[in-house]
Formats: C-alpha cells, structure tokens, sequence
C-alpha cells in the first residue's frame, strides 16, 4: 500500500506562494519519485498551482458541493474542480464540520459527488477532546465512518482522513498507542461497511504532523500516509514530512538485483 502525503493549505495562500508548490514538485519528481505527493489549495489557486507543479505532485481542493450546478452561489461542484484540474478533494474536515455544521449526511453526500466527478475523495473523521475524555473516542469515530462514508467506494475513490480535533494545530499528539488504536478500528469499521475493499483504503493519520514525528507516525500500523496541515505551507518543512515516506518502506534491494 503506497503512503500518501497530503497537504491541506486550508484558507492560506496567495499566487505568489506558489513558489513554495513549484519547490515541492521538483524535489519530488527529482528525489521521490515513487512517493505519491498531494496538496490541497484554494480553489483560487488550483489551475495556477496544476501549472506549476507540472506533473510532479497531485493538486487538490480543500472542499466540494454535492451539487453538480444550480442556484448555489458561491459553491464549487466536484465537476467544476476537476475542470480546474484537481484530482482530490478534501470532505468533511473537522472546521467544516464544527463552523458549518456539515453533518455525516452532508459529508457522504460529497464523497458521492467527488466519485461522481473522478476525483478521489478524502473523508475525514476525528473526535473531540470531550469525547475522547469520556471514553467515546471509538465509538464517535466509528459511527462517523458508518455515516459519511457511501457505499462502493474503493481504494481508488476514497481514503480516510483520521483527525483528533484536539491535536489540530495544537501541538498535543496522540499517543503512538492511541493511534495504533484508532486506526485499528477504521480498519475494521472499513471491512465491516465495505467487505473486503474496505481492507485496501489507505488511513491517514492528521493532527499536528511535523518533520520531527512524520516518521514515527508513517511506521506506525495501519497508517497509509498523513494529512498535514500548517506544515505543509513550507516546502522545506512538507519535503522533510515527504522523504519520511520512502525511509518507512525502503526498496527490496534483493528484488531489485533479481529485476
């Protein structure tokens, strides 16, 4: 299973910071090719950025509507962000979910229409700190994964995007148990919603990934890659969060002198 490094610029950025995108996008295609590298950008900056990265990363959007046009100013369809070359989109983030009270239903609502439009959609899921207290932490996350993620969504279509709302930003991590925990039960919260494709969906883990935990995070089980928020907007802080990817599942030497 290939790791996924994302990153998600959420309400930052300008065209004159595209410079940080470019700088990704060569040392990745020159340095890492085999790593697969998205970030997720303003919808304003998503044409000017698939240009700049000129095929050596993935851009994304950060969010869709589930509608695929009509009287909804303001909103960007999934068709729409594919047109402007995206090929990702983030559904469900914590902030949307608590600033605009985005509910599960919303949320798969949009993961359909990200499938619907070919892109691949992030699902993010996470607990609060209140619940994680009071012991809910599985269960909220469990029944988050039930509610938002649509049926038939594959490996190809989807991937989940686990976030303790209280590490978002904060400083505060899990610890490696509770990480190996949770995402133990995505797991199986996945084969038990999506029979055996739920088995292949990579997990990624977010909430305060940096370049001094990204490795740690990456060899830990059942995290198929992380979600990177503030770090992400550096690219000398993304590239290092980057070349821990390889470094946690380095090349068969013994396959490649038998090739």
């Amino acid at each position: 299973m290939q790791p996924l490094i994302a990153g998600n610029w959420k309400m930052n950025g300008v065209a004159s910071q595209l410079h940080e995108i470019e700088a990704v996008a060569a040392s990745v295609k020159a340095t890492l090719p085999s790593t697969e590298v998205l970030i997720c950008l303003p919808a304003t900056l998503i044409a000017q950025a698939v240009l700049t990265a000129a095929g050596g990363i993935s851009i994304g959007a950060e969010d869709c509507s589930a509608e695929i046009s009509g009287p909804f100013t303001g909103d960007l369809s999934a068709e729409m962000l594919k047109d402007a070359g995206a090929g990702a989109v983030i559904v469900g983030h914590s902030e949307r979910r608590q600033h605009y009270g985005e509910t599960d239903a919303v949320v798969a609502a949009k993961a359909k229409a990200a499938r619907r439009a070919g892109l691949l959609a992030i699902i993010c899921i996470g607990e609060t700190s209140a619940q994680r207290l009071a012991g809910n932490a599985l269960s909220v996350c469990g029944d988050q994964i039930a509610r938002s993620v649509p049926e038939n969504m594959t490996a190809s279509s989807a991937v989940i995007g686990y976030e303790p709302l209280w590490a978002i930003g904060s400083g505060q991590m899990p610890t490696s148990g509770q990480i190996i925990e949770m995402h133990a039960h995505i797991r199986d919260c996945l084969t038990q919603c999506l029979g055996a494709e739920g088995k292949k969906l990579r997990i990624l883990y977010g909430g305060s990934v940096k370049p001094s935990n990204a490795l740690s995070i990456l060899s830990l089980p059942e995290v198929g890659g992380v979600l990177v928020g503030g770090a992400s907007l550096k690219s000398a802080d993304f590239l290092a969060i980057c070349r821990a990817a390889p470094a946690m599942n380095p090349p068969n030497v013994n396959s490649q002198k038998e090739q």
